[in-house]
């Protein structure tokens, strides 16, 4: 059994995660803290509310930051609507919260019970870096990190790689949660979940299902759909957000994986997350800076996770 605190900036694949982990017997919520990026970060509290509501699921909530540590914050309304949910009108009241703030809640959680709970990041990473300054030792206090985010070793010469919002929407944050001390960090980056794609035959099986769920997450589907047609041509969408919920459930999801530093370096246009080798396990040709090793997701069974996470949202 896996106690996990999950942070989130409540879109759809985090709400689709959510709902996965509420039906995998192997897991447990215990608490969730919002942050802003794929709505706003109220959006983002009102979405957690929504989804625990429908589930049945009485945890801690905490509200965590609105914005970067630096420079105002991006807002994927494009991708997943105006309120992080499609834009259905659902009725979204702020659930209760806890007096803490998102970060407060997250260094508590883990000095209440050191190394019994696992913290999963679907969002920007300014709460857990907030929460570092509160307690610099807290990633050894979880009994692991795994954040959605990054982009894996350099790729071949040539290789175009999906943005990585979570590090892009706030790099400094990210830097100062791969330079932490930790237990275990797992990097689940858009390097493995671009490429773990839940196709029309899965949304049908999904669509067909009777179960609240289900209907819920084909329900909040179509702005996301709309989103990526424009990517392959079709109306299929990536699981990132559920692919690391996976893997920090079953790590027999991931097929490979490479411990090394990570950097988040910025190119002018970007921030990505990296680990600091080429595709060919070489160094790269400048210098980095040395940082405490990230356990980076290289392959997946995806064709398994997407089976196992349509299963568990039609039981």
């Amino acid at each position: 059994m896996r106690r996990i605190v999950v942070d989130t900036d409540t879109g759809i694949d985090d709400a689709h995660t959510l709902l996965y982990l509420a039906g995998r017997p192997d897991a447990e919520i215990v608490a969730i803290t919002s942050v802003y990026g794929n709505c706003t970060e109220e959006d983002a509290a009102r979405n957690i509310g929504y989804v625990a509501r429908l589930l049945g699921l009485d945890v801690s909530v905490a509200r965590g930051a609105a914005e970067p540590l630096r420079g105002p914050a991006h807002i994927a309304g494009y991708v997943h609507g105006k309120d992080g949910l499609g834009d259905l009108g659902h009725d979204r009241p702020l659930p209760e919260v806890t007096t803490e703030s998102g970060p407060e809640l997250l260094v508590r959680l883990a000095n209440e019970q050191p190394g019994e709970l696992d913290l999963l990041a679907l969002g920007p990473l300014t709460n857990l870096a907030l929460a570092l300054r509160l307690d610099p030792e807290l990633f050894t206090k979880y009994r692991s990190v795994v954040l959605m985010g990054g982009s894996g070793p350099y790729a071949p010469p040539g290789t175009l790689l999906m943005i990585d919002a979570n590090v892009n929407n706030d790099p400094e944050a990210a830097r100062a949660v791969f330079a932490a001390p930790r237990r275990e960090l797992v990097m689940v980056g858009v390097n493995v979940t671009a490429g773990t794609i839940l196709d029309e035959s899965a949304i049908v099986t999904l669509r067909a299902s009777g179960t609240p769920t289900a209907r819920f997450a084909t329900e909040i589907l179509d702005a996301y759909l709309d989103f990526y047609q424009n990517e392959w041509g079709r109306r299929i969408i990536p699981l990132h957000d559920p692919l690391a919920a996976g893997i920090l459930l079953d790590r027999t999801f991931a097929t490979a994986w490479t411990d090394g530093p990570v950097n988040v370096r910025g190119d002018g246009f970007l921030h990505r997350a990296r680990l600091m080798r080429t595709h060919d396990g070489l160094p790269p040709a400048f210098p980095y800076e040395p940082a405490p090793d990230t356990r980076v997701i290289t392959a997946v069974d995806a064709r398994r996770f997407v089976t196992d996470f349509v299963e568990v949202l039609t039981r």
